[in-house]
């Protein structure tokens, strides 16, 4: 992507604004260009004495030629800072959209904040280039060029060396257009890092008071900073070359003007008002100078926003959307064949072969890290195995669309989210077309309608970022209900009891049959009690199956690991009781 196709691409029915705005700039440029003129003719008409009637004609003149500048910039202003919004506002949705189709290898290598200041704080650095950057380049050099052309109608022996002094700047700014777009690109990347590292400690504010980690996370915050301030120095001070170079130049313009004029108006060659006139056109000739300095300043800010965005958008999933097969809106059968997945050069998974038919539960237990969860990001295509396939109804789930697979498969995590709106909003995702009975539907079959209910404003009833106004067992019954309204033919709780208080655990008991009823289910625990009630358990062991088989026989078997698991389970809640006896 370059400049030009950004510019097409993002301008398109905007055009007519820019027009407007770009006719702003003209209209100011003309009234600039007369309003000199009218100063000359009061200055030279003052020095013959003529009568004061002309004298306040010319004045009234130029107050309108003042107001039509004011009215004129007032106009391109407000129409720039309109495109300017419009169209950053349409990148950072097409960032975000491209965002949120990344891979989750994408995602676990950047934090949110820095994801969001990418997304945000480099579109705002091309806010200035889609509103302003060609016309203001095009209104700067047009009035330049006009000014020198009324410097050759006056007098060629001025014209000629302001014409000199105006090259000779120019190819200054010219050589100087890039030279901080290096600097300025890290700049915004020691940005995004900064507001990823507040990000990160905010999120981890309470581990951090309770571990007292406050000194600590001080530390880190203060060297990243440190780092930001010195990327952030080196590319200020980069940029203000043009504009420290700019100054020098502007005045030696004014000191040359200045004294050609003098020379000129002692040898009787112009009148005063002439004398004037060119110095006003040189002080006028700064303008357009100090824009194009500043437009060009602002392009080196745009133009490491532009390469961050651009490398952003090169970044393609490696998930690709499957031909588009459907599947009926039932149970599924589901199969891995032969799967195998690894993190980089970390071995996750080798050679996992299961199969559940349609309406089959499996419980899936097994230590921290020996691939449980892994598991089910392969099903939901979260990451693509390396070796083997994973099967619905028989059809390889590349196959599928992504949005049929993940509607079609829903998912219970551990980590519940839930959003800042109502308790309706993060039941429907903030679907309006789900009416209510559609909801009380699906919390009558739960049988957590009275639940609900009993919220101060039931459906309406507010919650706060993260489930705040609701316990941990609570939130998640509320996923189960979302879940169901999603009416998936597969079913995955992850650690569904590891958030729940035992009260609650009764309905969480209740509503997972329910929630399996006519569904595939596949259940990850720890609490071996809650797949007392699966088909089938598999224990999985460093990647491996260790165990797959009826529950019932499994628990049956002395010499089966889930047996053991279970003896092992009841003699730690024996333990458990004791000591809470003990201790009363």
């Amino acid at each position: 992507m370059t400049y030009r196709k950004l510019l097409q691409s993002y301008l398109k029915g905007q055009w007519g604004k820019v027009g407007l705005f770009t006719l702003a700039l003209f209209g100011g440029i003309a009234v600039q260009l007369i309003a000199p003129q009218v100063i000359r003719a009061f200055i030279d008409a003052a020095a013959a004495g003529a009568e004061m009637g002309f004298l306040w004609r010319l004045a009234a003149w130029f107050l309108v030629l003042a107001v039509l500048n004011q009215g004129f910039g007032l106009l391109a202003t407000y129409v720039s800072a309109d495109v300017g919004w419009s169209t950053t506002n349409a990148l950072r949705l097409d960032l975000f959209r491209h965002v949120l189709r990344l891979d989750m290898s994408f995602h676990k290598d950047r934090t949110p904040g820095e994801l969001i200041e990418r997304i945000d704080g480099d579109v705002t650095h091309l806010s200035n280039f889609f509103a302003q950057f060609l016309a203001q380049m095009l209104a700067g050099l047009l009035l330049i060029i006009g000014i020198l052309v009324l410097f050759w109608l006056e007098d060629w022996r001025v014209a000629l060396p302001i014409t000199l002094y105006v090259l000779a700047a120019t190819w200054f700014m010219h050589r100087r257009r890039e030279v901080a777009v290096p600097a300025s690109e890290m700049e915004r990347e020691t940005n995004a890092r900064l507001f990823g590292s507040i990000e990160e400690r905010l999120s981890g504010l309470d581990e951090i008071r309770a571990n007292g980690a406050g000194r600590h996370v001080l530390v880190r915050y203060l060297m990243v900073q440190r780092e930001w301030f010195q990327k952030s120095y080196k590319a200020w001070r980069l940029r203000s070359t043009i504009w420290t170079a700019m100054g020098f130049w502007n005045v030696t313009g004014n000191a040359l003007a200045i004294a050609l004029a003098i020379v000129l108006y002692r040898q009787g060659v112009l009148t005063l008002g002439s004398a004037y006139l060119f110095y006003y056109y040189m002080t006028l000739l700064e303008g357009p100078l100090d824009r194009i300095t500043g437009q060009l300043q602002e392009f080196q800010r745009a133009g490491a926003g532009f390469r961050r965005v651009k490398d952003l958008l090169a970044v393609q999933p490696q998930i690709v959307d499957g031909e588009g097969v459907e599947l009926p809106a039932k149970a599924h059968s589901l199969a891995f064949v032969d799967v195998s997945f690894s993190y980089g050069d970390a071995k996750v998974l080798q050679g996992i072969n299961l199969r559940l038919e349609a309406g089959e539960s499996l419980g899936l237990v097994g230590r921290t890290g020996s691939g449980k969860t892994t598991l089910t990001r392969l099903l939901f295509r979260l990451y693509d195995p390396q070796v083997g396939r994973i099967e619905l109804d028989g059809v390889d789930v590349r196959q599928l669309h992504l949005k049929t697979l993940r509607r079609r498969v829903g998912l219970v995590t551990q980590d519940v989210q839930l959003f800042k709106g109502t308790v309706r909003d993060n039941l429907t995702f903030f679907d309006r077309t789900v009416s209510d009975e559609h909801i009380y539907e699906a919390l009558e079959t739960l049988g957590i309608r009275r639940w609900v209910e009993s919220l101060p404003q039931g459906l309406d009833t507010p919650l706060q970022g993260d489930g705040g106004g609701l316990s941990a067992g609570e939130a998640q019954l509320l996923t189960f209900a979302r879940i169901f309204l999603q009416d998936p033919g597969v079913v995955i709780l992850d650690e569904p009891s590891s958030r729940l208080d035992p009260a609650t655990e009764k309905l969480l008991t209740h509503a997972m049959d329910r929630l399996f009823a006519g569904r595939t289910a596949i259940v990850i625990a720890h609490r071996l009690e809650t797949i007392q009630r699966v088909d089938k358990v598999m224990v999985l062991v460093d990647g491996k199956v260790a165990e797959f088989g009826p529950r019932a026989e499994l628990a049956g078997d002395p010499r089966s690991i889930y047996r053991t698991m279970l003896e092992m389970s009841g003699r730690s809640e024996i333990e458990e009781r004791l000591e809470r006896v003990k201790q009363a």
